[in-house]
């Protein structure tokens, strides 16, 4: 598994339930390490120990857990360049879902050895969507909802989403944009620099 996402899960676990929680984890995971690092690759099982340990310690499901880092991705305030990554993807939330076949090469522009699964939409009638990813890194998909609704927050649409299962090789999750100006949505500009 990529260090990016083995650190994401460790910085998700740290910010969101503290720095003992995170401790508790490493031991009950029995990793070699107590940091990963972003830019190595560590054997798969390294992060499924995580993520048992998480669950156990956190009494959450996988998919609730993954749900959540999804979301943290996108809305804490350390994760900002990911979030400003998802935002060039257009001015709306439609135009955001209409990107997401391209995130795995935009993706590789900034970390070339980043593989994401290969996702794809598809409309189903004016304001449902399927969209479909490999079903590898497994729960993925999940991920992705939270990454979904944390994005529909973001640019103020209400939304529903549902993780509808798996077809053969792959994880479907179905769209449903109820009102793409519900709220208003957080502040962004295609201009904007760091400070």
């Amino acid at each position: 598994m990529h260090g990016l996402i083995n650190r994401s899960l460790q910085c998700f676990l740290r910010d969101t339930y503290g720095a003992a929680l995170w401790g508790d984890v490493v031991a009950d995971a029995d990793l070699p390490v107590a940091e990963f690092e972003a830019m190595l690759t560590y054997e798969d099982a390294l992060t499924f120990r995580v993520l048992d340990a998480a669950e156990a310690r956190l009494a959450k499901s996988r998919a609730t857990l993954l749900e959540d880092l999804g979301t943290y991705l996108v809305s804490h305030p350390h994760n900002e360049g990911l979030r400003r990554l998802l935002r060039f993807a257009g001015v709306g939330y439609e135009d955001f879902l209409h990107s997401l076949d391209e995130l795995p090469d935009r993706t590789r522009l900034a970390v070339s050895d980043l593989d994401l699964p290969q996702m794809e939409l598809r409309q189903l009638s004016g304001n449902r969507y399927r969209i479909t990813c490999s079903a590898y890194p497994p729960g993925f998909a999940h991920v992705l909802v939270g990454i979904l609704r944390a994005m529909a927050d973001d640019y103020g649409a209400l939304v529903m989403l549902d993780h509808a299962g798996h077809h053969q090789q792959e994880e479907v999750i179905e769209v449903t944009l109820v009102e793409s100006a519900f709220a208003e949505g957080r502040a962004f500009d295609l201009g904007a620099r760091a400070g």
